[in-house]
């Protein structure tokens, strides 16, 4: 149990503030400092040896220290006294070798702690961890009962599982009489994998479904994870589930796509999503410089592979912007062609009328900010 709460803490803390590709995303920058030559090799050479230790692919790290000593050896690295501008070239020469999203050299205006080698938290971080959660509300930023009896959920990361348990059960509970479920993951960033399992138990029967694997490169294992229906007393089998994607969606909130569009339990409307699919943690490599190393790999069931590099691309491809009005469209349809009162078929048609014209004005206003 206490391993399963480190991996929760690693997972959340770390992929969860990570960003996909975009400006936008990225936090606002703050003060720089000076590099000096010797700094810069010291940081590659942990790096390199942290890498070559615990990255997931023992051959692609090794693909990657070769790279990386060739520039080094070229003197590419030399001219770059920013500490911010030096951690971002590190970045992209190993994302260059790897394609992996999640690999990246981070940079510290504050000094970093040191860690000691430990796999259980200290005390501080655990109640730091309850407050982070508690905090953002364990990801639930809004749930809601759209008119036309549609469920929605805006859902900003995946936190702790076992102290969220409630949280879930809530807002489940407050949807259970809805028509159909939307999960809106635009603005997520991943986190606990345990959280995703425990709400994809709400979405499916009472037989345990095989949602996910991560392998462990160090541990050399794997750990499964599947639905639990004694942890859900309300099961959604009956509604349709639509899922919101953006390029912003990432990691874990990938996962939980991915997973329900390979079981076919949803549909995936919006962006094609950030591409990581490989968790893992930070690594200190000097007092302003650390690494963030993927351990492990996700395995889907069905596929057998995962979205490293691709994304998950959405059954319904649009704009982040159209994506919630579009999969509104589609669930009141769907209740529209089963309802037989006459007053309440009346009554959705007038909505689905209004929310087209919306979604065609949210079009048209793409394709003017195109001609511009």
């Amino acid at each position: 149990m206490k391993n399963r709460i480190v991996l929760s803490v690693v997972i959340f803390s770390f992929i969860f503030v990570l960003c996909p590709d975009g400006d936008a995303q990225q936090p606002a920058p703050g003060p720089d400092l000076t590099v000096d030559a010797a700094t810069r090799t010291a940081v590659i050479d942990l790096m390199m040896k942290e890498l070559n230790e615990t990255y997931v692919f023992p051959e692609t790290a090794k693909k990657m220290e070769n790279d990386i000593r060739s520039r080094l050896a070229a003197n590419e690295y030399g001219s770059i006294t920013s500490a911010r501008a030096f951690a971002e070239k590190l970045t992209a020469d190993l994302q260059s070798v790897s394609k992996d999203k999640h690999l990246r050299v981070r940079f510290s205006y504050d000094v970093l702690p040191s860690r000691q080698d430990r796999r259980e938290p200290t005390e501080a971080e655990i109640e730091q961890s309850k407050w982070m959660n508690k905090s953002v509300n364990y990801g639930f930023s809004k749930v809601e009962r759209l008119d036309g009896n549609i469920g929605y959920i805006d859902l900003r990361g995946f936190n702790d599982h076992e102290a969220g348990a409630e949280t879930v059960a809530a807002a489940m509970s407050f949807l259970q009489n809805t028509d159909a479920l939307i999960f809106d993951l635009r603005q997520n960033g991943g986190g606990n994998p345990g959280m995703i399992a425990l709400i994809s138990s709400y979405l499916f029967g009472d037989k345990p479904v095989h949602l996910n694997d991560l392998y462990w490169r160090k541990e050399n294992k794997t750990d499964e994870f599947w639905t639990k229906p004694e942890s859900a007393k309300i099961k959604f089998t009956n509604k349709d589930i639509y899922v919101l994607t953006s390029n912003y969606t990432f990691s874990g909130a990938e996962e939980f796509s991915y997973n329900l569009k390979n079981l076919k339990r949803a549909t995936i409307v919006g962006e094609t999503t950030g591409g990581g699919a490989h968790p893992g943690g930070m690594v200190r490599l000097a007092d302003h410089f650390g690494v963030f190393i993927p351990v492990g790999r996700a395995i889907n069931p069905i596929s057998k592979t995962n979205w490293e590099g691709t994304g998950v691309e959405p059954d319904i491809k649009m704009p982040k912007e159209q994506a919630l009005k579009t999969a509104y469209l589609l669930a009141l349809n769907k209740s529209l062609s089963g309802m037989k009162d006459e007053t309440v078929k009346t009554g959705l048609k007038i909505l689905i009328e209004k929310t087209q014209k919306e979604l065609d004005e949210l079009k048209s206003a793409k394709s003017e900010n195109a001609k511009m």
